[in-house]
């Protein structure tokens, strides 16, 4: 119908351009853009920092858990397309994260130890292209470049902290 805001219903507008109910009729309904905020910036984790506006610097902080097995969004940028996603399965968490051209990320994963995480089944230790930090609040956080990552961790995350962990950038 062309809508360019989050409507209250989805029929708001009839096919034949009438209105529904004006009752329960908004056509600028915040509640549910909340609702896909929240789920890009929490549950898949994607979000920018104030140095990097325009995502030119990148926070990728998922949220594995609360019922689901899987969870992805992407977004179109200036720079390119961002992709955060994840997966619960056989006992293990795997992360698919894409970062574009000309940009950098600080990429938080729930797990106590970098041995814990691999990168295209590789260690951390061994890809030179990552800086990793410490563990702090119950993620690891690892900073990269432009590029497209495999990350897969050990285990089923808890609840994990609801504070930023820092890690040096690169």
């Amino acid at each position: 119908m062309g809508a360019t805001t989050i409507w209250e219903r989805w029929d708001g507008i009839k096919p034949d351009k009438t209105f529904e109910a004006v009752s329960m009729n908004s056509f600028n309904h915040y509640a549910y853009g909340a609702i896909g905020d929240w789920m890009y910036r929490v549950m898949a984790g994607m979000d920018t920092y104030t140095d990097g506006p325009g995502y030119k610097h990148i926070k990728i902080m998922p949220h594995p858990g609360g019922g689901f097995t899987s969870a992805s969004a992407d977004l179109q940028t200036y720079y390119g397309n961002v992709t955060s996603g994840w997966e619960v399965k056989d006992g293990k968490t795997y992360y698919n994260i894409q970062v574009p051209a000309n940009t950098k990320a600080d990429i938080f994963l729930p797990a106590k130890q970098a041995d814990d995480i691999t990168e295209e089944d590789k260690p951390l230790a061994t890809d030179k292209g990552l800086t990793v930090g410490a563990y702090q609040d119950g993620y690891i956080g690892i900073s990269v470049g432009s590029g497209t990552y495999h990350f897969a961790v050990n285990g089923v995350p808890a609840a994990a902290g609801t504070a930023t962990p820092t890690v040096n950038s690169k």
